[in-house]
């Protein structure tokens, strides 16, 4: 251990840092409110982390899914209950959207009103946070053209087709977008999305 942090495999955090990742920095995010879309075969990870993070931050997370109250299960049947349907809600009460990987993305995106709450959300400028698949999201609309962006390495044409640059990292943000490779860059992609809320509170 290096003295006055800790050391990871490729990094090293101080307890500055850690501050940062525990949200000590963006405790005062109450009065923001983030949807966070589900679908079947999301990935774990990418919809619990943020929606318990963001509610440690004071933050109102909110499942939206197809219908209210059903359960979509992950790729492992994790169930992600739905508090409301895609139907019931609009772009002007939210401050944020995390689209999360998996194979959820492409059932998503299938769905017309899911497409226009998120176009709806960049045009009006909203945080718009994709992680892993999340992206291909953000490709159905016009939120990428112009954008620095990132994502799992597989769908990195398709963001290069919807008018994004591409690059291979853990985190990027763009203005209001931001975007993530994988489950591992939680963290990173966590510090950048409250980053851009806080500064929305500011």
């Amino acid at each position: 251990m290096e003295k006055g942090g800790f050391t990871g495999e490729n990094k090293t955090l101080t307890p500055g840092s850690l501050s940062v990742i525990r949200g000590e920095r963006y405790m005062n995010l109450k009065g923001l409110s983030v949807a966070i879309l589900v679908e079947q075969q999301y990935q774990e990870m990418e919809v619990w982390y943020p929606h318990y993070r963001l509610i440690e931050a004071g933050v109102r997370s909110v499942l939206v899914g197809p219908e209210a109250g059903k359960a979509y299960p992950s790729k492992l049947g994790y169930p992600a209950k739905a508090d409301v349907s895609i139907d019931q809600v609009s772009a002007d009460e939210f401050d944020g959207v995390v689209l999360p990987g998996g194979f959820a993305p492409d059932f998503l995106r299938r769905n017309p009103a899911m497409i226009r709450f998120t176009q709806r959300m960049a045009d009006q400028g909203k945080v718009l946070a994709a992680i892993c698949h999340g992206p291909w999201m953000l490709c159905s609309t016009t939120a990428l053209r112009g954008k620095r962006a990132t994502c799992f390495f597989a769908i990195k044409d398709d963001l290069i087709n919807a008018g994004a640059k591409y690059e291979d990292a853990e985190v990027i943000r763009d203005g209001n977008v931001i975007t993530s490779r994988k489950p591992d860059d939680l963290p990173a992609f966590m510090v950048a999305m409250m980053g851009a809320l806080a500064e929305r509170k500011s």
